[in-house]
């Protein structure tokens, strides 16, 4: 079987990533890194291989599927020329610098039977995957995610730079629409906000909240979700997750209940707790998120079907996310003048 070629648009932090990946699986061939910088484009293609490109015209011809890793204004305008040849592309989050843009390329993917695939790697965190083997209903679902600023991807705010993966993976575990949306942020260093909270309510009952903040003194990425059939801690970022189930000891925990309800004695101080419920560490795997997405992307485009990250997906992140966005705009704070933030940073 023939390699499938490839190309990586952009040789900046991420497209050096997607490029590194690209040049360690068997079954692609890497051959061209593309960037207007020339120069960055060739010290990637030099330690990745493939040849340096400026423009994207000078690859059309010569690809089977490329990963556009360049930033969010850009998306559209480098995607839609291999869409509408019927190429693959595997695009950085988020999909498009605007819904309308989203949507746009959505249309020109399905016009030409072409897989878009979107890069929310944080479905394909070893955790996010061991979490999706088990079977249960979440009620409340906690996310958090913070780091120190990188200086990268300035040009969106923290709901669209990094919140947005928690959102994702959110929509994916509530399935159900979205009744309320309550949202609050604060722009710090420029004109969007770096750091933001908000409260979801879904139709089916299910509530989430999520944290994110680029200006935080250390990263932490945490999880939690509590169900009637268990409580999951997990966290992302060192790659640990433990369940907690009631399924170790459910007939004392009927005979709590009924304790609890004045139904029956029972010397409730007497108990352990954790004695009668079923404590375990999820079964991680240790692979880099990054390469199992760069992996079913190049499977999906093999075998033509749909992507593990469709950009129906991503359509529904990024509505959420707009709604997310129009909240904290719309929020006013209150106090005295001194401390109060200034609506201009709501603009």
């Amino acid at each position: 079987m023939s390699k499938i070629r490839t190309a990586v648009i952009g040789a900046g932090k991420m497209g050096g990533l997607h490029s590194r990946i690209y040049s360690q699986l068997d079954s692609v061939e890497l051959v061209a890194v593309v960037d207007s910088d020339l120069t960055k484009a060739q010290a990637s293609a030099k330690a990745y291989g493939g040849r340096a490109c400026s423009e994207v015209t000078d690859i059309l011809n010569a690809v089977d599927a490329v990963t556009v890793a360049v930033p969010t204004e850009f998306h559209a305008e480098i995607a839609e020329p291999f869409l509408s040849r019927g190429i693959p592309v595997l695009m950085e989050k988020p999909l498009a610098a605007t819904l309308e843009e989203a949507r746009h390329l959505l249309q020109v993917a399905c016009a030409h039977g072409c897989i878009l695939q979107v890069g929310y790697s944080e479905r394909f965190n070893p955790v996010i995957q061991a979490m999706k083997r088990l079977d249960f209903t979440p009620r409340f679902i906690e996310a958090q995610r913070v780091s120190p600023f990188t200086f990268r991807s300035t040009d969106v705010g923290v709901v669209l730079d990094m919140m947005i993966h928690d959102i994702d993976i959110i929509l994916s575990m509530a399935h159900s629409s979205v009744r309320d949306v309550q949202a609050v942020g604060v722009n710090i260093l420029g004109e969007h906000e770096d750091v933001a909270n908000v409260r979801l309510e879904f139709e089916n009952g299910c509530v989430a909240t999520l944290t994110a903040s680029r200006l935080a003194m250390k990263s932490q990425r945490k999880v939690r979700v509590f169900s009637e059939q268990a409580y999951l801690s997990l966290d992302n970022l060192e790659k640990t997750g433990i369940t907690i189930s009631k399924t170790a000891n459910i007939d004392m925990v009927q005979k709590i209940r009924g304790a609890l309800n004045d139904e029956g004695e029972l010397d409730l101080q007497a108990l352990d707790w954790t004695e009668l419920v079923n404590i375990e560490n999820l079964d991680i795997d240790e692979r880099e998120p990054l390469m199992l997405e760069q992996e079913a992307f190049i499977k999906a485009v093999a075998e033509q079907s749909r992507p593990e990250v469709s950009a129906e997906d991503a359509i529904a992140a990024m509505e959420l996310a707009e709604k997310i966005v129009n909240k904290i705009a719309e929020h006013k704070w209150e106090g005295s003048d001194s401390a109060a933030i200034s609506a201009e940073y709501f603009k």
